[in-house]
């Protein structure tokens, strides 16, 4: 990754510091009561182990396998949430967008926009998110090559915005299963800095008959590998009780887990930084 790479997300957050940045919440915005708690908690663990850290939820999960599955609480609504996580915790947030009128509203409340990996070729919200100044992160798409990104991310430059970075999420293979190429991981460090997400890798998309299913168990193996290989940071969708999501239960770490798995990829992590270009 080269020196051009290196900026700030967010307040008090960047690329290039000593530990690897942390993007972590629930999938979605289910309650306030979640979110709240959950922030709290990653906060405070992310303090202690000095580890940069930002926000994520989603105000919209508008994906979803099946019409009939939770999407969300209300865009206001949730919005106000992710204010009062930004606001009142003084934590930067992060979360995804689907439509370019949406774009300009969410930017007022969050600091980072991230495409959605379904979205991730689609110029007009590519740029409307470059356009507003806020950190832009594309996910990549399960159907894409990682040498492909770089024209996503040239999308977001062609604005005048720098601050981009990429989040490798694994590539279909066959249905219902998604597999993770390492090799991706320094192919797409190339061209901005790139996030491993832990729980998307191990998504079982549509696996569930109308819902997405998935293999937490292995999230830990694939985000060591990936802080071996070399990432920026990792992506994580957390919650307090899994069972009990709304979205992507299956995918999500547990809460509780969470110091275990942070101790295990910082230390994997520093030990490999100086192998990593």
């Amino acid at each position: 990754m080269t020196d051009a790479n290196v900026f700030d997300l967010a307040t008090g957050v960047s690329f290039g510091e000593e530990n690897p940045v942390l993007i972590a919440g629930p999938c979605a915005v289910e309650s306030e009561e979640v979110v709240i708690h959950t922030a709290k908690v990653m906060r405070d663990l992310t303090r202690q182990l000095g580890i940069p850290y930002v926000f994520k939820s989603s105000y919209d999960k508008a994906n979803r396998t099946s019409h009939n599955n939770f999407r969300s609480i209300g865009f206001e609504p949730a919005l106000k949430i992710l204010e009062r996580v930004r606001c009142d915790l003084g934590i930067p947030v992060l979360t995804d967008v689907h439509e370019v009128d949406q774009v300009k509203r969410v930017a007022e409340i969050v600091d980072i926009l991230q495409i959605p990996a379904f979205l991730c070729r689609q110029t007009d919200l590519i740029q409307a998110a470059a356009r507003t100044n806020r950190t832009v992160n594309i996910k990549k798409g399960q159907f894409m090559a990682p040498d492909d990104m770089a024209y996503s991310v040239d999308k977001v430059r062609s604005t005048g915005n720098q601050r981009v970075f990429l989040t490798e999420r694994g590539s279909t293979f066959g249905y219902h299963n998604l597999v993770v190429d390492m090799r991706s991981l320094p192919i797409m460090r190339q061209f901005a800095p790139v996030v491993f997400d832990i729980t998307h890798s191990v998504q079982m998309p549509g696996g569930a008959g109308g819902a997405s299913s998935g293999q937490r168990e292995y999230g830990p193996y694939l985000a060591r590998a990936a802080a071996a290989v070399g990432v920026d940071g990792f992506f994580v969708e957390t919650h307090p009780d899994p069972a009990r999501a709304l979205s992507d239960g299956p995918n999500m770490i547990p809460l509780d887990d969470m110091p275990a798995l942070l101790d295990s990829l910082v230390t994997i992590w520093r030990a490999s930084k100086p192998y990593i270009r």
